[in-house]
């Protein structure tokens, strides 16, 4: 793993953190009442994920709740990465705020340091003592837990074994990257009769895949000065630069489409047999074959995975994904968000995770999917693997898009060594803030 993207966020990034929400014990946190007497709303935002991919694992978990709270409402909203944010920082400053939040593990900081999120207590969740490193660091400042990892996810080469098979002879994806560029190559003269088909759909704004490449060169986003206490930023050393200029020659040699996109519709082109290969989180394989998705169900059988082949012969590092979950601290029924967040992360929900091509939060589960052939190439790729700084600004780098700005100019012909100075001086400016 690359130790310099997963430094510890130092004690001085820290200063000043405060508990937040019912400090003065005015009942906010549970009630007296007899399980069966409780009346409350629960209410819940989960991303749109869980309703895509996972319905029935929801509605298993409310049946579970409620047979100990059976008068107790669960309002189970699906919320949209775009907006979520911009739509949680509103009702927190209101009266109409979820009591459970599902965080994406690189957004978690932001709400720790505000005093958003109530402390929580690892004890009362299964599977604690072997939570993945990279979603329980997320959920940790100054030594306490404040959110519960959710879901882990890993990110793979997503790809059409039928074309692979028809262009190359084999249904496998090549293990190193000079034999998958002899494959896209074929692939291109194979189905190059489509002038929207992409041998490797890779959007040029995609800055998840393109610090993965960054990671396999040895770079890093930023690091953590010990000496100084802060982040500094890093995608000006030659190792970033480097990771860089090799993740957009491959955009602009096999992305037929437009280059200047994210990845949101990556899924949808392949579905569309627009490319035979893209690189994504596991569980989009499913989505990709999903009628119920506006997937293609004809690909059904036909879309596999495996890990990504990187830079000199090694398996690209991968970003490690996933969600967390949050009780609000300012939240009046905490006991029950607490019980409920129980049953969702169980070793038996982790379970139907799994099922779904998901990984579950802990190592636990994850060794025991090392014999499963749906989910070995996932876990197997956790071990090469990437994280965003922990550190206090960086929801706020996100936000304002710094690594999907800085990765556009240098498609539009911006030198690397421009484009990763300007970046580098922008995140320098927002990484070590928590405004």
């Amino acid at each position: 793993m690359n130790r310099k993207l997963i430094a510890a966020i130092g004690a001085a990034a820290l200063l000043g953190l405060t508990a937040c929400g019912s400090d003065g014990n005015d009942g906010s946190t549970g009630s007296d009442a007899a399980p069966e007497d409780r009346s409350e709303t629960l209410t819940v935002w989960l991303m749109g994920e869980a309703d895509s991919t996972w319905p029935h694992l929801v509605e298993q978990v409310n049946e579970q709740f409620a047979e100990t709270y059976p008068n107790v409402k669960v309002n189970v909203q699906y919320q949209q990465w775009g907006d979520k944010t911009t739509k949680l920082d509103a009702a927190l400053g209101g009266d109409q705020f979820p009591d459970i939040v599902e965080l994406g593990n690189t957004e978690t900081m932001q709400y720790i340091l505000n005093g958003a999120l109530a402390e929580i207590d690892p004890a009362d969740y299964e599977n604690s003592d072997t939570w993945l490193e990279g979603l329980e660091t997320a959920c940790t400042a100054d030594g306490t837990q404040w959110c519960v990892p959710y879901y882990a996810g890993s990110r793979l080469g997503i790809y059409n074994a039928e074309m692979f098979e028809q262009a190359t002879g084999s249904a496998e994806l090549p293990q190193t990257e000079e034999e998958l560029r002899e494959a896209l190559d074929a692939l291109a003269e194979e189905f190059g009769s489509d002038d929207s088909f992409s041998a490797l759909y890779l959007p040029g704004r995609y800055w998840y895949a393109a610090m993965s490449y960054v990671s396999a060169y040895g770079g890093a986003i930023a690091e953590f000065d010990e000496d100084a206490g802060e982040w500094r930023a890093a995608l000006s050393t030659p190792e970033a630069q480097q990771g860089i200029e090799h993740f957009t020659e491959l955009v602009k040699t096999y992305n037929n489409g437009d280059q200047t996109k994210d990845e949101q519709d990556h899924g949808q082109v392949m579905a569309n047999e627009k490319s035979a290969l893209i690189y994504g989180p596991s569980w989009e394989a499913g989505v990709i074959v999903s009628e119920e998705n506006e997937g293609n169900p004809e690909l059904d059988g036909k879309i596999a995975v495996a890990p990504m082949p990187g830079p000199d012969g090694q398996v690209l590092p991968t970003f490690i994904g996933g969600s967390t979950l949050g009780i609000i601290g300012k939240s009046k029924v905490q006991d029950l968000a607490t019980d409920w967040i129980a049953l969702f992360t169980s070793a038996e929900s982790m379970e139907v995770l799994a099922e779904t091509s998901t990984l579950p939060n802990n190592t636990a589960q994850l060794e025991l999917l090392s014999g499963n052939p749906d989910m070995a190439a996932s876990a197997a790729a956790l071990e090469s693997s990437w994280f965003t700084p922990i550190a206090p600004g960086w929801a706020t780098i996100e936000q304002q898009g710094v690594l999907q700005n800085m990765l556009l100019e240098v498609l539009r012909g911006t030198p690397v060594e421009e484009a990763t100075a300007e970046a580098d001086q922008k995140i320098d400016e927002l990484i070590n803030s928590d405004v």
